[in-house]
């Protein structure tokens, strides 16, 4: 048990490392445009690619390895005014509707994403299906996250910890 929260902590530090890299490239991609740019009165084409092609990986990436189900923002002004019993309920079906949502889509998705394969950004020639590749990952990570989560509930009810705001790590 003790390994595989080591393991699950080295991959958050690990995801959490590539959404850093992510954004200190974007940074001096941009900061390389800025000077192209203004500096040498020649800007490079490619910057703008490169950041828009690190900006869409940056957001899929987070949002499937870094950021919690409790760090989204939520609306659960109802949620958090039911019993106990109804919130299971209700976590139950958002949980199953986030899986059952996202398998439906998965196929149209992927479908359009391995036609992008004829795509290809115009100034790198980087195809496309590349680029947007993260969000079928993105989908299948979602999909592992919330039906782990609706077992979770089933066999252990509702984390009540999740309704109250604390620090991420913090064990009071």
């Amino acid at each position: 048990m003790q390994s595989m929260k080591m393991l699950k902590r080295g991959l958050l530090i690990g995801a959490e490392g590539m959404v850093a890299a992510m954004l200190a490239a974007i940074f001096l991609t941009f900061v390389l445009q800025i000077f192209s740019r203004y500096v040498m009165s020649n800007p490079f084409g490619w910057t703008l690619e490169v950041c828009l092609t690190l900006w869409v990986w940056l957001v899929f990436w987070g949002c499937a390895f870094v950021v919690g189900h409790d760090e989204h923002v939520t609306f659960d002004v109802v949620y958090r005014a039911v019993k106990p019993g109804t919130r299971r309920i209700l976590a139950l079906l958002g949980s199953a509707a986030i899986v059952i949502g996202l398998i439906a889509s998965f196929y149209p998705t992927w479908d359009w994403i391995n036609f992008l394969k004829i795509k290809k950004s115009a100034i790198l020639k980087i195809p496309m299906r590349t680029v947007f590749s993260i969000y079928a990952i993105f989908i299948i990570s979602t999909v592992a996250v919330y039906a782990w989560r609706f077992v979770k509930i089933v066999r252990h009810g509702v984390p009540e910890d999740n309704l109250e705001s604390k620090p991420k790590g913090d064990a009071s």
